[in-house]
């Protein structure tokens, strides 16, 4: 992350700490009024998280500001987004991430289908860290940078008032990167995440047909965006007639999807495979 858009993560910060100083509220309060996680008031704040427009918006009527209060902490914002695409290069596909990241952030509702690669708010550290590895234009330090991002975005699972629904074929559980063993943590994230109140997971099995041949993983960010993963970069979609299409397909690859305890049965079997496959490595 460049160091103009770290000073301007902590001016915003600073700004709004303000705020909220002068309105006499703390931090769990502010989150309350707002809805939004208290961690995301306190990342926000001490500058090491950038608010989405939607989760600034919360802050703002919570807070009580008027026009102008509100337009001066959403110039800030928007200096920040600025910054990123600078210290970027400031080609397509930073304002791509920039979209796609808002998109995500902004939603209440996440419905994530993946029939290759596990969903990016998923992703242990490791795993991650092989996916950017793929990316001819990224070097070790920019790997980093990437991972911590995608680290840091996965707060959001944990955030009351959001809802969060990932299918996966089976094939994404299978189709791994570096070593057995880094399967078996993800595979136990997996597990850990599907107990939490705020997210549904599931899985096609190999032994069901698929309803629609996938070809490609997506995310529709309540009923406002979809994200469509292309090659080499992720596409942004608002119009009605895609939202729709995506809707339906996601909504075909959810009824045949197992959740609950026959998820949890087939990550474990999974995770045992890969025991299996790790004592022939290691032998």
């Amino acid at each position: 992350m460049g160091s103009e858009r770290r000073e301007r993560m902590r001016v915003l910060g600073a700004r709004l700490r303000a705020l909220r100083a002068d309105a006499g509220l703390t931090g769990a309060a502010l989150a309350q009024r707002a809805g939004v996680g208290q961690p995301t008031v306190s990342k926000v704040e001490n500058g090491r998280m950038v608010p989405s427009f939607d989760v600034l918006d919360r802050l703002s009527r919570a807070l009580d500001l008027d026009e102008s209060m509100a337009h001066e902490v959403h110039e800030l914002l928007a200096a920040i987004e600025a910054a990123a695409e600078a210290d970027s290069g400031s080609d397509g596909d930073s304002a791509v991430s920039a979209v796609v990241d808002e998109a995500v952030r902004g939603a209440r509702l996440v419905r994530s289908f993946q029939c290759v690669v596990l969903p990016a708010m998923l992703q242990s550290a490791e795993y991650a860290r092989h996916v950017f590895q793929t990316s001819p234009d990224l070097d070790a330090a920019a790997v980093g940078c990437a991972v911590a991002a995608r680290v840091e975005r996965q707060s959001l699972l944990y955030e009351p008032g959001r809802e969060s629904v990932f299918v996966l074929t089976e094939a994404v559980l299978r189709t791994w990167p570096g070593t057995p063993s880094l399967m078996l943590a993800q595979l136990d994230r997996l597990l850990a995440v599907e107990s939490l109140s705020t997210v549904r997971l599931g899985v096609i099995p190999w032994r069901r047909p698929v309803p629609v041949l996938p070809r490609h993983g997506f995310t529709l960010c309540d009923r406002q965006a979809v994200v469509m993963e292309a090659f080499p970069s992720e596409q942004v979609s608002t119009d009605a007639d895609d939202l729709a299409l995506y809707e339906e397909t996601f909504s075909r690859f959810e009824d045949a999807a197992v959740f609950g305890g026959e998820v949890r049965d087939l990550l474990m079997q999974v995770m045992g495979e890969f025991r299996e496959l790790e004592a022939t490595v290691t032998q």
